[in-house]
């Protein structure tokens, strides 16, 4: 399956049918990938560094609520 999204997550323009030559970011390989089109290569980095951003989640309670007690 192949999706494509043609508005720009940062800025939350709809780019659809101006996305020629935009910067885009593929993620998946083989018949499942994503594809997202971005207004400009300056959105495609700050998309990029939320996607690589360590987590400050603690996990370490599972119980069942999964509750955050630190």
């Amino acid at each position: 399956m192949d999706i494509f999204s043609t508005t720009d997550p940062i800025s939350g323009k709809d780019l659809h049918g101006r996305t020629e030559g935009l910067p885009c970011y593929v993620e998946g390989q083989g018949d499942q990938f994503l594809t997202v089109h971005f207004e400009s290569e300056a959105n495609r980095q700050a998309y990029l560094n939320i996607m690589t951003e360590p987590s400050s989640s603690d996990l370490s309670n599972n119980t069942d609520e999964w509750v955050d007690e630190g």
